[in-house]
């Protein structure tokens, strides 16, 4: 009897040993080391789970001896069992080949799920082979969660793919000489959808449209170090020259602009219009599912002071949530949560809707902004660039500024988007992933929101005596006339409160003989002074205007040439560089002398820096991948 007892009891504590609940945690990296955001991490045979973060970190609650499952598309899934509560840090290894794209959900946020596919849909080697099983037996991705099974049969493959998505024609900038064009003048872009954008196309293992690439966007889209703004200007101002790292005949010429930060108590309330293509197009995982959930990210941000409207627009428009105060967030998540996607799109509808809301709620001294979330693809009433770019430079006046967000693959029209932003007195983010959406919606949201300077333009003026001929990289789509610096009633982009922006110059000095320069006759009539200023190499002047002002202010930076090497630059130089890098490689472009992706990542690697929120790890992983 007293064996008998013994028994249970052993196996009693056996049995509680083992139901114990403990916490996990560690780091999910790949075959090479890099941390890998986004990893699914899953509690076999339940419906607990998480994701890492940007740093690969991830945290989850299991009991002894249950088993956590790590998947991550375009790696082989591992399985562990628990057995202690502390650190496990896995491994996974790249896959070969994929016989079937699996995507295993939790409760409550199935569209995580449906971003895999957004963010990993293959992997760049076995492309061939991945399509023809998406076409074949595979029947599409299925998406696993406790509270459906959603599945994308019936989307074509050609919907996972780029060509019949529409991006602005791009003539990539060439080198110009001092002696006829001594002037570069451009708008500002704090765009950042260029490089969310062809990620997406990266981590899917598609080719991406020479258009597609926005070097400007890729570079923007990473915070760099500069300087807080003192005074009473709104931004500082940065410039550097080093040797350019891909043309030894050239110097590359940095300038940075660092937004004043503006604490999120001293932000003005918010009167925000939430205007949602529930369209048919719309009708897909990483659409409509993707900006429910995105947007619950910005509900959470929303004070009681802030007022949220929302207008869908399909076969038609409609007011589907009125001014709501932040504070009733519950109201808010139902009508978000509530939406459904089918229909035409009627965009030029919505928009007109939106505004008008906007504007009967104008908050005086306040944040006053449409929110369009969409794929783009209007094809009812307005539709026209042209007709588009006329019904939002109207809009505008009102004093409403305009957010474009673009979501899915396979129609999206970049082009559109773009334009809309630009004349719309605001920005244009592309959102693949809950990741992103955390980003744009969540951690830097309320900073674009505060715009601290708007029509922001940049006028370079080069020195003859120093330079012959220079090149801005990137910002073709961004150009203006030299006269159009002092004119005040031409449109400019908008700086947010922290943004940085960053240009680059590609500049040929005195003397030098380039592959990449055209001999152009000599000038009868003008004769180049340089009155002394032989140390200067260039000269930078800055016009912007307070965001409810009309007349803009003047600052103007002298920058004297140096020899610097670009190993001796600043981490956030020499990244800016790897990324501009990236770019160029990615477009093809004339104007560097090396297509090494090796040299992209030896640049990055020396620019990461410590690299907190991880951007940089993911760039630098992404790059290594499109080899």
């Amino acid at each position: 009897m007293k064996s008998l007892i013994t028994f249970f009891a052993v196996a009693l504590l056996c049995l509680q040993l083992s139901a114990q609940t403990v916490a996990v945690n560690g780091i999910v990296t790949d075959d090479s080391g890099l941390p890998l955001p986004g990893t699914n991490v899953i509690v076999k045979g339940s419906n607990k789970g998480t994701q890492t973060d940007f740093d690969g970190k991830y945290a989850i609650e299991a009991q002894i001896g249950e088993i956590l499952t790590f998947s991550y598309v375009g790696f082989n899934t591992k399985e562990i069992k628990v057995k202690t509560a502390g650190i496990l840090n896995v491994t996974l290894e790249s896959a070969a080949v994929l016989s079937e794209v699996v995507v295993t959900g939790y409760a409550g946020d199935n569209s995580n799920a449906a971003i895999r596919n957004a963010r990993g849909f293959g992997i760049r080697k076995k492309r061939r082979s991945l399509t023809n099983q998406l076409q074949g037996k595979a029947n599409g991705v299925l998406i696993r969660g406790t509270s459906s099974v959603v599945s994308t049969r019936g989307y074509e493959t050609k919907n996972f793919l780029s060509e019949n998505e529409s991006y602005g024609r791009i003539n990539e900038n060439i080198f110009k000489s001092v002696g006829t064009a001594p002037l570069s003048t451009f708008s500002i872009d704090v765009d950042k959808a260029g490089y969310s954008n062809i990620r997406r196309m990266l981590n899917n293992g598609q080719k991406v449209p020479k258009d597609a690439v926005k070097i400007e966007e890729m570079v923007n889209y990473f915070s760099y170090n500069y300087p807080q703004p003192k005074g009473k200007d709104p931004f500082s101002i940065t410039a550097n020259v080093v040797n350019s790292p891909w043309n030894e005949e050239a110097k590359l010429v940095r300038i940075g602009l660092k937004g004043k930060d503006i604490s999120l108590k001293n932000v003005p309330p918010s009167n925000l219009v939430f205007l949602l293509d529930v369209s048919g197009s719309m009708n897909a995982p990483n659409k409509l599912p993707l900006l429910k959930t995105a947007l619950n990210v910005l509900v959470d941000k929303l004070r009681e002071e802030d007022k949220v409207a929302i207008v869908v627009y399909a076969g038609a428009a409609g007011l589907v949530l009125p001014p709501t105060s932040g504070a009733e967030k519950n109201i808010i998540r139902n009508a978000i949560n509530n939406l459904s996607a089918g229909g035409s799109t009627a965009g030029g509808a919505g928009i007109k809707l939106a505004y008008k809301i906007a504007t009967e709620n104008f908050s005086k001294g306040g944040n006053n902004r449409v929110i369009l979330a969409t794929d783009g693809d209007f094809n009812v009433g307005e539709s026209s660039d042209r007709s588009m770019e006329s019904l939002i430079e109207e809009k505008r006046k009102s004093g409403v500024f305009l957010t474009c967000l673009g979501f899915g693959m396979g129609n999206y029209k970049d082009s559109k988007l773009e334009i809309l932003a630009n004349k719309g007195n605001g920005n244009h983010a592309y959102i693949d992933t809950m990741q992103e959406a955390q980003k744009v919606l969540g951690t830097e949201f309320f900073g674009t929101l505060y715009t601290i300077a708007k029509d922001v333009k940049i006028q370079v003026e080069f020195n003859p005596a120093k330079v012959q001929a220079y090149r801005l990289i990137g910002y073709e789509n961004r150009l203006l006339n030299d006269e159009d610096f002092k004119d005040d009633t031409k449109d400019a982009g908008e700086l947010g409160s922290g943004h940085t922006v960053t240009a680059l110059y590609e500049v040929i000095p005195v003397g030098v003989k380039s592959k990449y320069l055209k001999d152009i006759d000599n000038l009868k009539y003008t004769k180049q002074i340089t009155r002394g200023f032989t140390n200067e190499m260039l000269t930078v002047k800055f016009r912007y205007k307070e965001p409810d002002g009309d007349v803009s202010k003047l600052i103007v930076k002298t920058v004297k040439d140096e020899n610097n090497s670009i190993l001796n630059a600043s981490e956030d130089l020499k990244f800016s560089a790897a990324v501009a890098l990236f770019g160029m490689q990615l477009r093809k472009s004339k104007f560097i002398n090396t297509k090494k992706i090796d040299d992209v990542i030896a640049l990055a690697e020396a620019g990461k820096g410590t690299d907190k929120d991880g951007y940089r790890s993911e760039f630098i992983r992404l790059v290594k991948s499109s080899k």
